[in-house]
């Protein structure tokens, strides 16, 4: 079938379409209502019974695949090569399950995981589907004071770590994070449970400390807990634009039938073909496509601790595609930028080959056509750009290669997935010509897979994705259609950054510099940036009679964000102004900010305080170099 048969028999009958998709996953109940609706959204299959992790594991190794690749884990880092079969990686999965119920875990109980990226990340993410407890990943790069605020809102039993993680040739002790993390948060954890590693072992200083190999050698392996398809399976903390993250929370069917048809639909994949998502188990790549979709599919799975360079070279991508047979990679196109910066020419992608590899996805922030023509020129495969959001755990559009390899477009993230009625609207809510820019909204029901809601906060759910638009999902991006329905995203329209396909707020930015003591008044945006997309640029009001170097104050700032957010906030620069742009009522024009380190053309609204206030902002940043 032709993808717009397909596409338009998606939208017209959801409930036929995602039946027979759910039909080819083992239930133990198979659901009898396909679709439900619940106040202003959706559920999907809501009285069927399964378990996420007897479909990703004991499922195959019933079937007889228990001796195939399940992960292979590469670690250029540490000089570690290591691979699971499906049978083997069953067995670690269900005696960590065991240790998990031992320590007091059940059906419904949060578990925090803050790992880097190893074998045991994905063994407790899985451990936590298998007894239907509701996992919550932070970023190893985060700092005590987010993960503390996590910490809070998801009131973990248990928080399961590292004892550190490794970034090129560093080290980073994750236990001393861990521990100010719990001195920090209001909420109090019961258990730690901690991965020694020998690169940093770590002090177990709390009686609530336990070792990870020790309860391996102490528990037993437990069976699968049926949960309903709607019962959460992990809850996911994303950037919003108040500066407090949101947790979004994925349920147990429809993820997994959602991912099971993408991989076949989108990625072209086939049973025992070998996947790999160059990502961090920390974001919602690393959820769908290292650890569960994968697995679910059958397929084999690569968790890669290192990076595009440095681990040693800007050969590293190259070299796993060649040595494990890779036929699909994904990953951010930061990542393909980083190897052009350090290998223009590709000299190090000639040492290697390429014969395995069918296409080549990037999402987590716009492809630019430069990236896109070189990738695609080196690697003589197909480079395919898709679109798709924390919120929506699965591409929305995509260039749908295994149901019809379409024309590919630079800048565009081509068609709509099936199941993602996808539609251009004006501030009123009506759909814009082709051509013409608008919000970027789905209409309900979002299909499969998508967000059920926020985490202890329904009212923030719908306020902040279902109540702008009457009976659509709002992405916050913004963007147009082609009079062929390619669809092309331009950006956000809210305060949330993307550096390098990790969303920040900066909300939470501005919170930080604005507890510096000299600091009066602050905000941040995202300016461009050739490697990572984007960048945060801070502007700082001073205290009246405060002295003090502005080089200084700079490398003050960035050493708080860093301590507070995380080295993957990426901030490195703040600037000293003498007035912010404001309306009337006080609220800065930080989308004329933006314009300014654009180079657009400044729209400026009737209701600014203080016209002069962006001369002299223009001023500023033409001292630092940002603007000309």
């Amino acid at each position: 079938m032709d993808y717009t048969t397909l596409y338009q028999r998606s939208i017209k009958s959801p409930e036929s379409f995602w039946r027979e998709q759910a039909q080819k996953l083992p239930w133990y109940q198979f659901p009898e209502t396909i679709l439900k609706q619940t106040d202003q959204n959706y559920s999907w299959f809501p009285d069927g019974k399964m378990n996420t992790c007897y479909m990703a594991l004991d499922f195959h190794v019933e079937q007889g695949r228990g001796e195939q690749t399940a992960l292979i884990y590469d670690s250029p880092v540490t000089q570690t090569r290591q691979s699971f079969t499906y049978r083997e990686l069953l067995n670690e999965v269900s005696v960590f399950a065991g240790a998990l119920q031992d320590k007091g875990v059940e059906k419904g109980d949060r578990v925090v995981i803050y790992m880097p990226m190893i074998p045991q990340a994905a063994v407790a993410m899985l451990a936590c589907a298998r007894i239907g407890a509701i996992h919550s990943v932070v970023f190893g790069g985060f700092a005590a004071r987010e993960l503390a605020v996590r910490i809070d809102d998801a009131k973990p039993k248990v928080i399961v770590t590292a004892s550190c993680g490794i970034e090129i040739n560093k080290v980073i002790e994750y236990k001393p994070l861990v521990d100010e993390a719990i001195e920090l948060a209001s909420h109090a954890v019961e258990h730690c449970i901690v991965y020694q590693r020998e690169q940093a072992i770590a002090a177990m200083n709390s009686s609530a400390d336990s070792d990870w190999e020790d309860l391996m050698n102490q528990s037993h392996p437990v069976a699968c807990t049926p949960v309903a398809a709607t019962h959460p399976l992990y809850i996911l903390y994303t950037s919003g634009t108040t500066g407090k993250p949101k947790g979004v929370v994925r349920d147990n069917g429809g993820h997994a039938v959602a991912l099971n048809y993408s991989l076949s639909a989108i990625y072209n994949l086939r049973p025992g073909d070998v996947f790999w998502a160059a990502s961090d188990v920390g974001w919602v790549v690393g959820h769908s496509y290292i650890v569960y979709g994968p697995l679910i599919f059958g397929a084999t799975t690569i968790m890669y601790e290192g990076k595009p360079v440095k681990t040693p070279d800007a050969g590293a991508f190259w070299r796993v595609i060649d040595d494990y047979n890779v036929n699909v990679i994904f990953a951010a196109p930061t990542a393909f930028r980083a190897i052009r910066k350090e290998d223009p020419e590709g000299g190090l992608l000639k040492k290697h080959t390429l014969t395995s590899l069918k296409a080549i996805f990037m999402a987590g922030e716009r492809l630019d056509p430069a990236t896109y023509e070189w990738t695609r020129e080196q690697t003589r495969k197909p480079v395919i750009d898709h679109w798709w959001q924390t919120e929506t755990g699965w591409p929305i559009c995509a260039n749908p290669t295994g149901i019809e390899m379409v024309e590919t477009k630079p800048g565009s993230s081509t068609l709509p997935v099936p199941g993602y009625n996808v539609q251009v609207l004006n501030e009123h809510g009506g759909e814009v010509a082709n051509g013409q820019q608008g919000a970027i909204a789905i209409k309900l029901p979002l299909p499969p897979g998508c967000l059920l809601t926020i985490w202890q906060d329904e009212a923030r759910f719908v306020s902040g994705y279902l109540s702008r638009f009457q009976g659509y999902y709002c992405s916050g991006d913004g963007g147009y259609k082609d009079k062929e329905g390619y669809v092309y995203i331009m950006g956000r329209t809210d305060d949330v950054i993307n550096v390098a396909g990790h969303r920040l707020s900066t909300g939470e930015m501005e919170e930080v510099l604005a507890a510096h003591p000299a600091v009066a008044e602050c905000t941040v945006i995202g300016i461009a940036d050739s490697m990572k997309g984007q960048v945060p640029l801070g502007m700082v009001l001073l205290k009246d009679n405060v002295k003090i170097d502005e080089t200084t104050l700079e490398n003050e700032l960035v050493a708080m964000v860093r301590k507070e957010i995380g080295p993957v906030a990426s901030f490195k620069q703040a600037i000293v102004v003498q007035r912010l742009p404001k309306t009337r009522s006080g609220k800065i024009l930080r989308k004329v900010l933006r314009q300014m380190v654009s180079a657009e053309p400044l729209n400026v609204p009737s209701t600014i305080d203080d016209p002069d206030a962006i001369a002299d902002v223009q001023q500023s940043m033409r001292n630092k170099g940002i603007i000309q």
